[in-house]
């Protein structure tokens, strides 16, 4: 095997990539995230179900079923707030991948990590964090049967899941149709509101009401699973960068618009203490929710599946709340990486 310094010392190396940067000096920071994204996917082979940056998983086609796979990466600095307990680290590395599993209706079957870590880390941490992983793995009928380790500056997990799920009932992104129903499971904005919670002067009730679904997200994977089996549903996706953001997504996979009732956002009376305005419901990410369109005959069935919230309706516009009596554009802001 040829070490990896010396191939990226030769000098054809080097005037390869002069060159290449002599045409295309673009930042991460220029596009943003899902423009990265997609830049990369076209550069990846797509002779497989669903590739690189068409949905929340990778979809391979295993027989009866289809083979789902996802991968995550957090890191200290930018993924895990102060006042986190280890075992909250760890679950949160977990919870936000099994999160794509639920969305796509697929059954967790396994996860891998790799760990990387400071040098001065001290071993105790290092196990409640693996403590918390285990939890989260175990709570959601699955369990991490390998990694890696590795020296790192600042504390950073990476978890890659499996999951499977049969051929007729994969949930895609794709599939929303002008009058679907738009729905959402749980409440939304709670995640930005404890990150704000945790720096202003609020009730110790509210803090931890908002903080712990912050440390410790719940992936809708029961819930994804019941909604998979009733039929009902057209498309889905997580809202992981927030409801706004994910409509847009919603969007361009379909080539649809949405109208969505303000006073229909499921929102609790402990955000409600942070901010009464709708930026945290629609702006707000990290709720890992699941964000998804239902056939309004269908309503009844999906039901008796699980919890949620009729938030708006598909439709062949552009994508507008009705806040007030008042109808205007929701605009394409979230929480992105490089912005």
């Amino acid at each position: 095997m040829i070490p990896r310094k010396s191939l990226l010392d030769t000098g054809t190396t080097r005037l390869l990539f002069s060159h290449r940067y002599m045409y295309d000096s673009m930042k991460a920071r220029d596009i943003g995230e899902r423009a990265l994204i997609n830049r990369i996917s076209q550069l990846l082979p797509h002779d497989i179900v669903l590739g690189a940056g068409e949905d929340d998983c990778a979809v391979l086609d295993y027989g009866d079923e289809y083979l789902l796979i996802t991968t995550d990466m957090l890191h200290k600095s930018t993924d895990f707030p102060d006042g986190m307990a280890p075992w909250q680290v760890g679950w949160m590395a977990v919870a936000v991948t099994l999160s794509d599993i639920a969305a796509m209706g697929g059954r967790p079957l396994a996860i891998l990590t790799a760990l990387g870590l400071p040098n001065n880390m001290e071993i105790v941490l290092v196990e409640d964090i693996i403590k918390g992983m285990n939890a989260c793995a175990e709570e959601f009928s699955t369990s991490i049967v390998g990694g890696d380790t590795d020296e790192h500056d600042e504390l950073t997990i990476v978890c890659t899941a499996l999951g499977s799920v049969e051929k007729g009932k994969l949930l895609r992104r794709r599939g929303a149709r002008k009058g679907d129903l738009v729905c959402v499971t749980g409440e939304l904005g709670t995640t930005e509101a404890g990150l704000r919670a945790l720096k202003m002067d609020v009730a110790q009730d509210v803090r931890h009401t908002l903080t712990k679904k912050l440390f410790e997200p719940q992936p809708r994977v029961r819930e994804a699973l019941a909604l998979a089996e009733s039929g009902a549903v057209t498309s889905m996706m997580d809202i992981s960068d927030g409801l706004a953001l994910s409509l847009h997504d919603l969007s361009k996979a379909n080539s649809v618009g949405f109208l969505i009732y303000g006073d229909k956002l499921p929102v609790l009376d402990e955000t409600k203490v942070i901010s009464t305005d709708l930026d945290l419901p629609l702006y707000g990410a990290g709720d890992f929710e699941l964000l998804f369109t239902i056939k309004p005959d269908y309503l009844e069935n999906a039901g008796k599946a699980c919890q949620f919230a009729v938030i708006g309706e598909v439709t062949s516009g552009d994508i507008l709340i009705k806040k007030n009596g008042v109808t205007e554009k929701i605009e394409a802001r979230g929480y992105e990486h490089f912005r």
